[in-house]
């Protein structure tokens, strides 16, 4: 089974060998890459929505995001949940 590549500006013999060392890490190693390329995918998404934002707070770059990664749905309930705790700590 032939894999397709991830990107089309990398050249087949390049591709080629960095499945070969993919393939090659242990598994933790594995992980571990994939744990902070995620990482710099959803810093990347944070920096492109303060570019176009300039003036939003952090919480609000970070609720975009979940609305943007997730939807609206999901991100309403964070702001519910946020505004719920945000009652608490002034009661």
């Amino acid at each position: 089974m032939r894999s397709r590549p991830y990107t089309t500006d990398t050249l087949p013999d390049v591709y080629a060998k960095q499945l070969e060392l993919l393939r090659a890490m242990p598994p933790m190693q594995r992980m571990e890459r994939a744990a902070a390329l995620s990482g710099q995918v959803k810093q990347m998404s944070f920096d492109a929505i303060r570019r176009h934002h300039p003036d939003w707070d952090d919480e609000t770059v970070r609720l975009k995001f979940i609305e943007v990664t997730y939807g609206r749905a999901l991100a309403d309930d964070v702001r519910r949940h946020l505004g719920e705790r945000s009652g608490e700590r002034d009661a």
